[in-house]
């Protein structure tokens, strides 16, 4: 493998981009916050990116500490890629970027490529801006997904795995595609025009919400309080 190319500065961010400045790596991060993936679930849910380029990114990644590979048991018997709780790590990384890029979404253009799933980080940075704590299944038009939100850094890795002063470590797992894998804590519906519009940050939740434009179901506190705004 070749060696990393690096800009050869010592300072903290440079050395951060060393690591994930290339195209696509943060986007690749993005999938793999959902869990282990299949090579070809990553291509698939990544328009635009060769095969060699993918390929090279995720090898990338495992050399670096940020991804791993491994076997399924049968009957999976595929090969994933997951990330390591350094690559976990990257998640709050990935929400203020998403945050500061809100403002250049604009209206969707007919070559933007889209997944429901892509809609999971903005709602988990708008439910955690309400204080939400809990597991929450979400309907849009182009398909369902999960988020788990309020998560802490302590919920997903012990006190003693990490040097006091490293980074926070967060679960690899913050969101999945299709239903929740146990009973959520709310279901929320969404259409499409009110999810861009949440992911633009152009509509608050909360507005959204107390408008009606977000359909609440659930009978615990969590559902209670989301619909109550």
């Amino acid at each position: 493998m070749p060696p990393r190319r690096s800009y050869d500065q010592y300072c903290s961010a440079a050395r951060a981009l060393d690591l994930v400045g290339d195209r696509w790596t943060l986007l690749i991060v993005r999938e793999l916050l959902a869990g282990p993936r299949r090579y070809t679930d990553l291509h698939a849910d990544l328009p635009g990116v060769s095969t060699d380029v993918l390929a090279s990114r995720l090898k990338d990644m495992e050399r670096d500490g940020l991804a791993t590979r491994r076997r399924l048991p049968p009957p999976g018997a595929a090969t994933v890629y997951e990330l390591t709780p350094r690559g976990s790590a990257l998640l709050p990384v990935l929400q203020a970027f998403g945050a500061w890029g809100e403002a250049e979404l604009g209206e969707r253009r007919p070559t933007d490529a889209v997944r429901a799933h892509w809609f999971a980080l903005p709602l988990l940075r708008a439910l955690e801006g309400l204080g939400v704590r809990g597991l929450v299944e979400v309907h849009l038009d182009e398909g369902d997904f999960h988020v788990r939100a309020g998560r802490e850094p302590a919920d997903s890795a012990p006190a003693d795995s990490a040097p006091a002063d490293s980074a926070p470590v967060y679960a690899a797992t913050v969101y999945g595609d299709g239903p929740a894998p146990a009973p959520a804590d709310a279901r929320l519906t969404l259409t499409t025009p009110v999810s861009e519009a949440v992911a633009r940050g152009t509509l608050p939740l909360l507005e959204a919400l107390r408008a009606g434009q977000v359909t609440v179901e659930g009978e615990g506190p969590v559902a209670k309080a989301l619909r109550e705004g």
